[in-house]
């Protein structure tokens, strides 16, 4: 209960500070060694009222957690655990609405396979149910997962995923999902939309470009990721042209 009771908190910061000095540190014994790849997003609320959530790994130096921030007004932020047959291992990215009357992630509770899963109050997640099996394709043969949020279209949720294959190397991908029924994929990229440039390959941990969201202005999609744990890019797409491009592509096609 003690565990329990220091996982949960909440951090208020003074008003008057500026953004950029509100830092959230590891306050949960959870996450003594660190709070890893937070996918936020812009949750819109049934009543029209938003909120942003993230979820985030939680590290001890020895297992790992998913857990969840919410704030309405980047000041006050509440933390609290997730539990369920789903809320475990990296990788879980809500949807930025309820589908159904349920909350709706991503997850990747087995390590290996990406899983669509829902919840009735956003806090406990169980029954997940298998999207994507891995390899889709030969540049995700070692790893798979997603890249944030999907991102609501008229023409399907956007998910960008990534995949790692030989040599470790990490590439960008795209797929399409209903939008009444997300546990239907409509369209697949058999290729990648991102990866690893010449000036990208080295680094910390070399061969990487990775991603915990992206955002959607207009018909651009603005999507920064990191390269090779060195360094912080950002990238642009056109959303028409992508939505185009997954529509040559139709799942089983």
């Amino acid at each position: 209960m003690r565990w329990l009771a220091a996982s949960n908190y909440l951090l208020d910061f003074d008003p008057r500070s500026t953004l950029p000095e509100r830092v959230l540190w590891p306050e949960g014994p959870f996450e003594s060694r660190g709070m890893e790849d937070a996918r936020f997003v812009r949750f819109t609320e049934d009543d029209g009222s938003s909120t942003y959530y993230a979820t985030y790994t939680a590290y001890d130096g020895y297992e790992i957690l998913p857990q969840l921030i919410e704030t309405n007004d980047f000041t006050s932020f509440e933390v609290s655990t997730l539990t369920g047959t789903s809320a475990r291992n990296k990788g879980m990215a809500l949807f930025p609405r309820t589908v159904d009357g349920a909350y709706v992630a991503l997850s990747r509770p087995d390590r290996e396979n990406v899983h669509l899963v829902r919840s009735p109050d956003l806090r406990a997640w169980d029954a997940p149910s298998l999207l994507l099996r891995a390899p889709r394709h030969a540049w995700e043969t070692i790893q798979m997962g997603n890249c944030g949020s999907p991102i609501e279209t008229d023409r399907g949720w956007l998910v960008l995923t990534h995949g790692v294959g030989p040599m470790r190397t990490y590439r960008l991908g795209a797929l399409l999902l209903d939008l009444e029924h997300p546990e239907r994929i409509v369209a697949d990229l058999p290729y990648p939309v991102l990866e690893a440039d010449a000036s990208e390959r080295s680094g910390y941990v070399p061969n990487v470009v990775y991603s915990c969201g992206a955002m959607r202005h207009g018909d651009r999609l603005v999507l920064p990721y990191g390269a090779s744990d060195q360094r912080t890019r950002i990238a642009t797409l056109s959303v028409s042209g992508l939505l185009d491009e997954l529509a040559a592509h139709p799942a089983g096609g």
